[in-house]
């Protein structure tokens, strides 16, 4: 079964700005360390074979840690600038709005899909029987 392709100009934010992608996640560490957050590390990388790319945010609330992988989108046009600009501009506004949720939820809730595993994985990598053996240990309630 072939998936469908997204393109980055079938989505939000496509050549809505200028902004550079550094200039995006810059604001999403600020974002993270405002809210008493801790960033651990950010990457760009691309894949040559397949041509795909995105970008990466490690970051820690108390003893749980994080990382967000943000994709960038194939584009049509074959305007990779402005799809780099688009994913980093996705990241930020996916990070400012969990943020929000962190002041009132916490942290853990609030950016439970991107919650770290002990083997390295995110829970949104984890199987349904995984998660449901992690799940009483997630849902304690935190500070």
């Amino acid at each position: 079964m072939n998936a469908k392709i997204i393109y980055a100009e079938e989505v939000n934010y496509w050549k809505t700005g200028q902004s550079s992608p550094d200039t995006w996640i810059d604001r999403a560490k600020g974002e993270i360390t405002a809210t008493g957050g801790k960033v651990l590390s950010e990457a760009y990388g691309s894949e040559m074979v397949t041509g795909r790319s995105a970008f990466m945010l490690s970051f820690q609330f108390g003893e749980d840690v994080f990382k967000a992988v943000w994709p960038v989108l194939p584009s049509k046009s074959k305007n990779e600038k402005a799809a780099r600009i688009q994913a980093a501009t996705m990241l930020y506004h996916d990070i400012k709005n969990s943020c929000v949720k962190v002041k009132v939820f916490g942290a853990r809730s609030a950016f439970f899909h991107y919650l770290m595993l002990p083997d390295g994985r995110n829970v949104s990598q984890a199987g349904n029987v995984e998660l449901s053996e992690l799940f009483p240990k997630m849902l304690t309630v935190q500070p």
